[in-house]
């Protein structure tokens, strides 16, 4: 998968617009990484954010996952699926896990970085 670099995003998880993020085990797409980034809450104070491009084929245009059932993603072009815990693959085909993108919280601020 390609690097990808952006300017940090901060979001507001007290804002109604990110209100699935409020609960442990809530997630939200946002845009920004490659083909977006999906949002996961692991706990009251760790957030996990990953690029939502399936590192099977990334450069695939069907190739974005999917929040199916917390905490699995799954990418509807080729079935792998992903734990947003880790990123790590739970079934293939893809060997490799998500790109992950580096947080910090300090309530009620998230930022989610690039590097």
């Amino acid at each position: 998968m390609p690097d990808v670099f952006f300017i940090p995003i901060t979001i507001d998880i007290s804002s109604t617009f990110y209100i699935e993020l409020n609960g442990i085990g809530g997630w939200a797409n946002l845009s920004g990484g490659y083909r977006g980034i999906v949002v996961y809450r692991w706990s009251y104070d760790e957030f996990r954010a990953f690029d939502r491009a399936c590192p099977h084929h990334p450069y695939d245009e069907c190739a974005i996952i999917e929040v199916e059932d917390p905490p699995i993603a799954k990418c509807h072009c080729c079935g792998s699926m992903f734990l947003l815990i880790d990123g790590s693959v739970v079934q293939g085909p893809s060997k490799y896990p998500l790109k992950q993108y580096p947080t910090f919280f300090q309530y009620p601020n998230l930022q989610i970085s690039s590097w």
